[in-house]
């Protein structure tokens, strides 16, 4: 049986892609940093970052696997899609107005609290749908759709994905505090908003049609 790489391949792109955003941690590292005056501070804060980001996006996935072992498979990606362009209208019209206020002085517990309700409330999650309704919902003719053989992938999978973010994270953090400082941001640097909104509605189109 051929065992196809592109689902994993896409967890690292989103994973690589989560990483790149500063509103999912990277830009707090390196503040946190620099107001502690401590690189050991940048690097300790991907701990708390990851555990919450990590915590958002198992709940969302963890409930489609679930969701998806007594639903109809085309019924759920339907379901999902509707979801995520709304979620990008949201993202849209509101998300700039509801900023998750987290001072510079918090600690790592803030941090994660912190880092769940980025990206929660920037539907992190909803973005591996369409990658985990195939991979841990699709039975064989060998093998029976079961509880026990999609979570192990679910699990398996959202650790690609933390993987991947992880690294892209402490490569920037890293750089960006030793190198750069944040006054390149003055200059110039892409506008994820819009992007993510983009890649939202992108992707519920792609799970509607």
């Amino acid at each position: 049986m051929t065992i196809s790489v592109s689902p994993w391949l896409a967890l690292v792109g989103l994973g690589a892609f989560h990483g790149l955003n500063p509103a999912m941690g990277w830009l707090f590292a390196v503040a946190l940093g620099l107001h502690r005056q401590s690189r050991r501070i940048v690097w300790l804060s991907l701990i708390p970052i990851a555990l919450g980001h990590m915590i958002s996006i198992a709940a969302v996935v963890i409930g489609v696997v679930l969701l998806g072992l007594i639903v109809d498979q085309r019924m759920l990606e339907v379901a999902a899609g509707v979801v995520l362009l709304g979620w990008a209208a949201y993202h849209a019209t509101y998300g700039h107005r509801h900023r998750v206020r987290i001072g510079m002085t918090t600690g790592m517990m803030g941090l994660g609290f912190w880092s769940f309700l980025m990206a929660t409330a920037h539907g992190a999650g909803l973005m591996l749908v369409p990658v985990v309704i195939p991979l841990c919902l699709t039975a064989s003719p060998e093998k029976e759709l079961t509880t026990a053989g999609s979570l192990p992938i679910a699990l398996a999978a959202i650790s690609t994905h933390m993987t991947a973010m992880l690294v892209v994270i402490l490569v920037i953090a890293t750089c960006v505090y030793e190198w750069f400082g944040l006054s390149f941001l003055r200059r110039g640097w892409i506008n994820f908003d819009l992007i993510w909104v983009a890649a939202l509605a992108i992707i519920g189109l792609v799970l509607i049609v």
